[in-house]
């Protein structure tokens, strides 16, 4: 986890604008190569990631490792909910507060990690936090010693 990588209270205009931002931070701090953006995007269309997690709702866009550099994970909490597609329902619209942008180099990892996502997200108290931290450093600190775990 790097706290250059993690955006407190942003405010986007729709899940296109938010992606952008997102996939640009990453390609400046070299994660990423420049079809990120557009991989995002394009699987987002095909495989929505927005989660009904509760009154915190969460995605998780992501694309190929063909795509990715070297791993690494991009937080935004949201000062504005931004509509994604429902994960298990593409037809219904979620307003997410928090998205968690995951840039996996290692297909092998991206099913534990995804594993460890879901604990946090089913964690409500925590997503809650998450939310309302005021700081990158204490989302960092959080995320990594539930992800260590």
């Amino acid at each position: 986890m790097r706290e250059d990588l993690i955006f407190l209270n942003c405010k986007f205009k729709d899940r296109d604008e938010l992606l952008k931002f997102m996939s640009d931070k990453m390609m400046e701090s070299d994660k990423v190569n420049k079809t990120f953006f557009d991989a995002v995007r394009e699987r987002e269309l095909k495989y929505p990631t927005g989660l009904n997690t509760g009154e915190i709702k969460v995605a998780i866009p992501h694309t190929d490792p063909k795509h990715v550099k070297s791993a690494a994970i991009a937080v935004a909490t949201l000062s504005n909910k931004v509509e994604f597609k429902n994960m298990e329902d593409p037809n219904e619209n979620i307003g997410v507060d928090l998205v968690f942008m995951l840039a996996v180099a290692d297909p092998k990892s991206q099913v534990p990690l995804l594993v460890k996502l879901m604990s946090i997200f089913s964690d409500k108290e925590l997503l809650k936090k998450i939310k309302n931290s005021k700081s990158g450093n204490e989302i960092k600190e959080e995320l990594e010693n539930l992800i260590k775990e």
